[in-house]
């Protein structure tokens, strides 16, 4: 898998931060199941495990700035999912963020509590992370794949795609 060789360029342990795909396939091998969370990311899961894609979901809603991927800063939190501590991500980590405040830490392993999808949730941003030369097709097909689906079964209007 690229994404482990990536996260060692990255200097990430992929043994000890697995990938988001990877987290998602080890877990069902191990007989847990898909994990429920909510339609919009259940929805995102399966197309990302159709195509073996690591995917995220982000509520963009209510911020001023936009989400971008670069490498973390002094003064950038971390929220885990259910914690009440924030963490202080690694500087030079590559992480996804609004201001500075960290939405997924070490690139596609693990998510915040902030931007957290719930049923208010009205502005989401799917990253769906892929390589130019390993399989830029498979992120096409999937990001065509969840428009259609969040059209079909959420009515979203106003989707913008970037693939770059």
């Amino acid at each position: 898998m690229p994404y482990r060789e990536a996260f060692r360029t990255l200097r990430i342990n992929p043994n000890k931060y697995l990938c988001s795909i990877e987290a998602l396939f080890t877990r069902i091998a191990k007989g847990k199941g898909m994990p429920y969370i909510n339609p919009v990311v259940d929805l995102g899961n399966a197309v990302s495990l159709k195509y073996t894609l690591p995917m995220g979901a982000h509520d963009l809603g209510g911020s001023s700035e936009d989400i971008c991927i670069r490498l973390a800063k002094a003064g950038d939190t971390f929220l885990p999912f259910g914690a009440d501590i924030e963490e202080t991500p690694d500087v030079g980590e590559v992480v996804y963020a609004v201001g500075q405040q960290v939405r997924t830490r070490r690139w596609t392993w693990r998510q915040s509590e902030h931007g957290k999808i719930t049923a208010d949730s009205s502005d989401i941003f799917f990253p769906i992370d892929g390589f130019n030369d390993f399989n830029k097709d498979n992120v096409i097909k999937a990001q065509a794949e969840l428009d259609s689906l969040l059209k079909n079964i959420f009515q979203c209007e106003h989707l913008k795609v970037e693939i770059v």
